[in-house]
Order: C-alpha cells, then sequence, then structure tokens
C-alpha cells in the first residue's frame, strides 16, 4: 500500500539514536514492541501532545517569514511613488522572490537531512530577516531585485523542511491536518500582518527622516531575527531527541512510524531515481498551476482592495484580514476532511476550481465592490485549503532523501509561478489599464491544476487505513 512516511532506514536509526536502554522491536516488520492494545490507547495522547508542542512554533515560524515576504505589498502603496518604480516593476520584483527559491530550495532540503531541523530553521530565520530589514534602504530597480532575490533564497528550504520534519513526528492518518494547521500561518498572517502592516503605514509617516514603508521593513524583519536565536534554544530534530516525552512514549512513536513505512512497501528512496518518474514532474506542473493565486492575491490584495474604493491604510489593511479568516477556516476543514477519509485528490482538485472561479468573479464584478470582494475572499480562501491535501500526495511515491529532494523541486518549480503570476498581472496592468486581465490568466492556472489532478493523479488512497492502529 502506498504511504505518507517518507521515513527511510536511515531515518529511523537517526531517530533510534540514543535509545538503547529503551524497549525496542526486535525486528522492522509490523508489531508494537509494546501490548499493542495499550500503545493504540496512548498514542493518540501522545500525537495531540507533540503537535502541541511543536506545531505553534512551526506556525509561528512561517507567520513571520511570510509576513517579510509579503509585506512588499503594503510597501507598494508609498514605495512605487517614491522611488519612481512602475506597476511592472514592482509586480518584477515581488515575484523575483521565487528564482531565490528555485535556486536554493533543494540543496536546502538536501542539507536538512543532515544538519536536521534545529540548524536548518535558525539559519533560515537570521538570514531571512536581516534581508527584510536590509529593504529599507532599497533605492533602485536594482537593488529591489536583488534583494529580494535574497530573500527568496535565504527562506528557501522552510517550507519544504517543514513537510519533511511533520513526517519525523506524524503519521500519515495525522499529517493531513498537521500540515493544514501549519499552512493556516498563511492567512494568519494576512489577519495580523494587514492590520499591523496598515497601523505602521499610517502611524510611522516620515518619523526620523524614514518613509513609513522603510519603517514597514524595520519593524517586522526584527521578529524574524529573534525567532531564529529562539529556534536553536528550543528545536528537537526528531522524537528521539525530544527529552519532554518519556522513553515509553518515544518507544511507542518510533515503533509507529516504523511500523508505518515497513507497511508502505517498496517506494523511490533515491532523488536521481525520482527525477526520471513521470509523475514527480507531474505534480511539479500541478503545483506550478496551483500556487499562482496565492502570491498573486497576496501581493495585489491590498491594491485590488484600494482600487474598490477603500483609500484609508488602516481599512485597507483590516479589510485584508478577512480573506485570511475565511482561509483559516477553509484550510482546517479540508485538511481535516481530507485525512478523515484519507481522500487527497479531489479535496485539492476542487480547491484549486474554486479559487480559480473566484478570481473569475472578481474581474466579472469589478465594478460591483461587495461582490468583488466576496469573490477575492473565496479565491483566497480556496486557494489556501488546496495545499494540505496536495502535499500528502507527492509521498505516494517517495520516502526519505528521494521525498526531500523531490518535494523541494515541486515546491521551488511550482513557485515560480509566485513569480509569473504576480508579474503577468503588473504587466497586463499597464498595457490594458485593468487589473482583471492578469487575474484571468491566474484563474486559467488553477483550473488547470484541478483538471490535471482529476485527469492523471491516481485513485489509490494515501497511507494506511487510520484502523491500523488498535484502539
Amino acid at each position: 500500500m502506498w504511504s505518507a512516511a517518507g521515513i527511510d532506514e536511515d531515518v529511523v536509526a537517526h531517530q533510534r539514536s540514543g535509545m538503547s536502554s529503551m524497549p525496542q522491536s526486535t525486528d522492522h516488520g509490523p508489531g508494537l514492541p509494546l501490548d499493542a492494545g495499550v500503545a493504540g490507547v496512548e498514542l493518540e495522547p501522545v500525537y495531540r501532545r507533540i503537535a502541541l508542542r511543536i506545531m505553534p512554533f512551526l506556525i509561528l515560524l512561517f507567520v513571520v517569514a511570510w509576513l517579510d515576504r509579503v509585506n512588499v505589498g503594503f510597501a507598494k502603496l508609498g514605495m512605487l511613488s517614491d522611488l519612481g518604480f512602475s506597476e511592472a516593476v514592482y509586480g518584477f520584483g515581488a515575484g523575483i522572490f521565487f528564482l531565490g527559491y528555485l535556486l536554493f530550495e533543494i540543496p536546502s532540503n538536501l542539507l536538512f537531512e543532515k544538519i536536521g531541523a534545529r540548524k536548518t530553521f535558525a539559519r533560515i530565520a537570521l538570514l531571512w530577516g536581516f534581508t527584510s530589514i536590509a529593504m529599507m534602504f532599497v533605492k533602485t530597480a536594482g537593488m529591489f531585485y536583488l534583494l529580494r532575490v535574497l530573500l527568496g533564497a535565504f527562506e528557501a528550504g522552510l517550507y519544504p523542511g517543514v513537510i519533511l520534519y511533520l513526517t519525523y513526528w506524524f503519521p500519515a492518518r495525522h499529517r493531513g491536518r498537521m500540515v493544514g494547521w501549519f499552512m493556516i500561518a498563511g492567512p494568519v498572517s494576512g489577519i495580523l500582518g494587514g492590520p499591523i502592516s496598515g497601523l505602521i503605514m499610517a502611524a510611522t509617516g516620515s518619523a526620523g527622516g524614514l518613509a513609513n514603508w522603510q519603517w514597514l521593513f524595520f519593524l517586522e524583519g526584527l521578529p524574524s531575527v529573534a525567532l531564529g536565536l529562539l529556534t536553536l534554544l528550543i528545536v528537537d530534530d526528531t522524537p528521539a531527541q525530544a527529552k519532554w516525552l518519556s522513553d515509553r512514549e518515544r518507544a511507542f512513536v518510533l515503533d509507529d512510524l516504523s511500523r508505518e513505512r515497513h507497511d508502505a512497501g517498496a517506494r523511490m528512496h533515491s532523488f536521481a531515481g525520482a527525477l526520471r518518474l513521470p509523475r514527480v514532474w507531474l505534480l511539479t506542473i500541478v503545483y506550478f498551476c496551483l500556487v499562482s493565486a496565492n502570491p498573486t492575491l497576496a501581493f495585489w490584495g491590498p491594491s485590488i482592495i484600494n482600487g474598490l474604493g477603500v483609500s484609508n491604510n488602516l481599512a485597507i489593511g483590516l479589510l485584508s484580514a478577512v480573506p485570511y479568516i475565511a482561509a483559516v477556516m477553509a484550510t482546517i476543514l479540508v485538511g481535516r476532511q481530507s485525512d478523515r477519509t484519507l481522500e487527497r485528490r479531489w479535496h485539492t482538485a476542487l480547491s484549486c476550481f474554486a479559487a480559480g472561479v473566484g478570481l473569475v468573479m472578481m474581474g466579472i464584478f469589478a465594478s460591483n465592490p461587495p461582490l468583488a470582494f466576496g469573490a477575492l475572499v473565496l479565491a483566497q480562501a480556496a486557494a489556501l485549503a488546496a495545499f494540505a491535501p496536495f502535499w500528502q500526495m507527492p509521498t505516494l511515491l517517495l520516502a526519505g532523501t528521494a521525498a526531500a529532494g523531490s518535494i523541494a523541486l515541486i515546491n521551488s518549480i511550482g513557485n515560480l509561478s509566485g513569480w509569473l503570476g504576480p508579474f503577468m498581472v503588473g504587466w497586463l496592468k499597464d498595457l490594458t489599464g485593468r487589473t482583471s486581465t492578469g487575474l484571468y490568466v491566474v484563474a486559467g492556472l488553477e483550473l488547470a491544476a484541478a483538471i490535471l489532478i482529476v485527469r492523471f493523479m491516481p485513485r489509490a488512497p494515501v497511507g494506511p487505513t487510520p484502523a491500523r492502529v488498535t484502539r
């Protein structure tokens, strides 16, 4: 049976290091080393405890990363006129962030396997924090492009690293929900970041001789640096290192994950071998289409709301939080339902379809602000809801190094649409005078993702059934 375990023998061995005094299985086959009935009773509370321990910090880390990635959308409201940038320059610079992703994400995730989550997440947070602060010194288009590329390069590996990291701690039957909870970091960033960014822009003015957009980059870059330092103190690489779990709890979790790996059967472990699998490249194309709406709406959301007749920066910030509130609810519900049914294909495809419909409606109802805003809410919520079920599909085929490298490959190449989408919207707006033209192009990509998933992805369930663990 296909599984999303994503853990190969060397990872399990690494997780077991230092645990020789703990009860262990005598083989790598099915069967917990301790009484299965007792394990079934105790495992689920342990996974809840793990989730409460590691998920809030991972969410916070991505909230800050997302905020530093997209706050350029608010900076744009003053930055373009101060620096004399065109809409096309802004759109190109906002999206070129993903070029850094393309170049550095695979090396970062392969390095993740060697040095672990603690060092990887700390490095990422510190470097992107300092780069975000440096954005306040932008004077030219070339400098804008360079810092956006560096921001992408330094953040590269965080998202796929977390997707891989979760496979070290959770079996497939929990992972859709965990990815869903992690993905709410994006909308939470919008909920908090919109009002905060709007307040900073409205309150700072030209204080200290700096423009409000310069204050925005400075004040929102500092938390990233602080989180990078905190990562070194609180992050554990694997359950085997978690001193906050008892020996018995660690044994249960590691053997549960090992058993799931065994039940998964043969999967590709070599990254070079994964590159020869057509379905890996299909997933990359699907993800390219799927991603396009998310950064487009993030980078252009404030401008779209402004175009609906809202001119106050704080009001724009508050209104921009509404689509993200809807996205939080949609992401949690879709992830939970996908785990409950172990169905990933239709959950992803229908979310992409709904995002495409929302983007089209934004263009059609551009002259009707309430309907256009409702369409923005639909598009944003559906676009983000697609991620949780999608990321359970790559490990249908892959484990170990193949999973680490391929998740990074899919994310890095797929995220290039995060460059194309915002640039297309800016370029077509300069050309036609309308934002809706670019939104139609992005809608086409979302609909293409839905069609490719339904037409070509397998119908097989992901991972072992929940009933595998005795309760």
